[in-house]
């Protein structure tokens, strides 16, 4: 399955990405999750398919949810997230000794 896809970034939450079919009506979507969004900016059209991966999303995931709801919503990373990657040496770099 092949899905031409627009991902759409958040203005009021860093991290937030929407994806909908290509040329989807975003006044379409429900009223509840385009509050919680915000104002959408375009980021990218992407054709989606089953081989492809994504950097934070499973793939599979995306699918189904487009297929079955009409959009996927990636919520931003925790904020945990951020400190478990990063090295050791940035970690502790201005820690007092």
């Amino acid at each position: 399955m092949k899905v031409m896809c627009s991902i759409y970034r958040s203005k009021r939450k860093q991290g937030m990405y929407l994806y909908v079919p290509r040329k989807t009506d975003l006044a379409g979507l429900p009223e509840s999750l385009m509050q919680l969004f915000g104002k959408a900016e375009l980021a990218m059209d992407l054709v989606l398919s089953e081989e492809r991966t994504l950097a934070r999303e499973d793939i599979h995931k995306v699918l189904a949810n487009l297929q079955s709801q009409g959009y996927h919503l990636q919520m931003p990373p925790r904020e945990e997230d951020y400190l478990i990657h990063l090295p050791d040496e940035l970690m502790y770099r201005n820690d007092p000794i």
